[in-house]
C-alpha cells in the first residue's frame, strides 16, 4: 500500500485540550479510525529556535516527543484538516512511503 509517513514534533511540556499534546494527536489518530500511531520520547533534541530540549532526572516537562504514523493519502487529507481546524501549531515531516504486512497476521486480543 502507498500512503505517508508523518512525524510530528513536540515536547512533554506541551499540552492541549488538558492533554500532553502528544498523547492528544494519539488519541485524534484513533478518532480519526487511523491504522495506528506511535508516541515516543527522545533524551535530547533541538528545534528551529536553537533552544535545546532534554530530559533530566529531576525535569522531564521539556523532554523532546515524537508522533508517527503510516496512513494513506485519504487519512492524511482528514488528519491535516483536523490538525488546521484545532489552535496548535506542530512541526511535522511528511514523507511518502510503501507499507504493508508481511508474514501471518498476529491474533487479535
Amino acid at each position: 500500500m502507498n500512503g505517508f509517513l508523518v512525524i510530528f514534533f513536540t515536547q512533554q511540556n506541551r499540552r492541549h485540550h488538558g492533554k500532553m499534546l502528544g498523547e492528544w494527536v494519539v488519541d485524534l489518530a484513533k478518532e480519526l479510525g487511523l491504522r495506528g500511531a506511535t508516541l515516543t520520547t527522545g533524551i535530547e533534541g533541538f528545534g528551529h529556535t536553537g533552544r535545546l530540549h532534554s530530559s533530566h532526572l529531576f525535569e522531564l516537562a521539556d523532554q523532546p516527543m515524537e508522533i508517527r504514523l503510516a496512513i494513506t493519502e485519504e487519512e492524511s487529507v482528514r488528519l491535516f484538516q483536523r490538525l488546521e481546524a484545532e489552535d496548535i501549531s506542530l512541526f511535522y515531516i511528511k514523507a511518502p512511503i510503501e507499507f504493508g504486512t508481511v508474514g501471518q497476521k498476529a491474533s487479535q486480543p
